[in-house]
C-alpha cells in the first residue's frame, strides 16, 4: 500500500481507499494521525526555531516544559527526564545510567523481551535467534524468566540493574502476576540494584494510566518512554531521580549527549501530546474501550484475550 495521507483512525492510499488503522504505527501515533494539538504545536514551534544546539547547552522551553510536565505526573523520586530521539536510544542511556549509579556491570533482562536492535538494548533482548548473528553483544548480561519468582534470587550485589517491560509485548503481550513487579522492586532495594520497567510500547495511556507501571503500586528507580510519547513524532526518553541523572554530567564530563534528543520541534510535539493525554478523557475511555472489547471478542477460535 502506498499511503496517500492519514487523518484520526484512518489511512488513505493513493486510489483513495479508506483503511481503519488498528496499528497506529506500532502504538507510536497513540492519538491517531493529524491530531490538531499536536500538529499545531509543530507549525508553531517551527515558527519559531528549529534544532540550534546540542542538548544541554541552552534552554530550549518546549523540552523544559515538557520535562517539569512530566516530574508533575510521576511519582517520586522519578523527576529528571532526559529526551532522546528513540526508545531504543532512552534503553541505552537507561543501562548507562544503572552502571553509572551502582558502579556495577551485571544487567539482567527476560527471555522473550524485546527493548530495540542497537547493540546495548540488542544485548539485553531475549530473542536468541534475532541477535546470534551479530554476537559478540555487551558482556555480562543474563536472563531470567518473566513472573518466575524463584529467578529474581540472580539479583544480587554484583548486579546495576534489571531491565523488565512492564507488560511483555513481543512475548505476546504477557502482564505480571501475583505481585512479580512488586516482589521485583523489593529484591532491587535489598541488593541496591536498579529496576528499569521499559513503558515503551504500555505507556502514554495504552493502559488506561500514563504508564503501565501505576497499575501494578510499583515504582521504579528507571522508567523508559518511547513511542507514544511523541504523537507520531521520532522520540524516546529515560527518567530517574535527579540525584541518578546528575551522575551523567561528571565523571567522565559529558556523560551522555546527544545533538538532537530534545529537539524544539519535537519537544513540543510531546508536551501537545501529553496535555492531550491528561487534560482529556482519552485515558479513561481506553478502559470503557477494554471492557467493550473483551465482552464483544466472543468466538469459539479466541481462546484468549491477553494484555491491558
Amino acid at each position: 500500500m502506498e499511503v496517500s495521507h492519514a487523518i484520526g483512525s484512518y489511512i488513505f492510499d493513493t486510489n483513495n481507499k479508506k483503511y481503519l488503522d488498528f496499528v497506529a504505527g506500532v502504538s507510536a501515533c497513540t492519538l491517531g494521525h493529524q491530531n490538531k494539538r499536536v500538529n499545531d504545536a509543530i507549525k508553531d514551534q517551527l515558527d519559531k526555531y528549529s534544532h540550534v544546539m546540542v542538548y544541554g547547552e541552552y534552554s530550549q522551553s518546549p523540552a523544559v516544559e515538557y520535562c517539569k510536565l512530566m516530574a508533575s505526573l510521576l511519582p517520586a523520586p522519578l523527576d529528571k527526564t532526559y529526551l532522546v530521539n528513540s526508545g531504543t536510544e532512552a534503553i541505552e542511556g537507561a543501562l548507562k545510567l544503572a552502571r553509572r549509579t551502582t558502579g556495577r556491570s551485571q544487567l539482567i533482562s527476560c527471555h522473550n523481551a524485546y527493548h530495540g536492535n542497537t547493540m546495548g538494548s540488542m544485548s539485553v533482548m531475549g530473542f536468541e535467534e534475532r541477535k546470534q548473528v551479530f554476537r559478540p553483544l555487551i558482556p555480562d548480561v543474563d536472563f531470567i524468566t518473566f513472573n518466575n519468582e524463584a529467578d529474581l534470587e540472580k539479583i544480587t550485589t554484583k548486579t546495576a540493574g534489571i531491565i523488565l517491560e512492564t507488560i511483555q509485548g513481543g512475548a505476546g503481550f504477557i502482564e505480571p502476576h501475583n505481585d512479580f513487579l512488586k516482589k521485583v522492586r523489593a529484591r532491587c532495594t535489598e541488593v541496591g540494584a536498579m529496576m528499569i520497567l521499559d513503558e515503551i510500547q504500555p505507556g502514554f495511556g495504552r493502559t488506561g494510566t500514563l504508564f503501565g507501571f501505576q497499575n501494578y503500586d510499583v515504582v521504579p528507580d528507571i522508567v523508559v518512554m518511547g513511542k507514544g510519547m511523541g504523537g507520531g513524532m521520532p522520540v524516546g526518553a529515560f527518567t530517574a531521580s535527579a540525584a541518578m541523572m546528575d551522575l551523567l554530567s561528571d565523571n567522565p564530563k559529558l556523560g551522555h549527549i546527544t545533538t538532537f534528543g530534545g529537539h524544539p520541534v519535537i519537544a513540543s510535539a510531546c508536551l501537545a501530546t501529553l496535555k492531550e493525554l491528561t487534560e482529556t478523557n482519552l485515558m479513561a475511555d481506553a478502559l470503557e474501550k477494554e471492557k467493550l472489547f473483551r465482552s464483544l471478542l466472543v468466538h469459539p477460535l479466541i481462546q484468549e484475550i491477553r494484555g491491558k
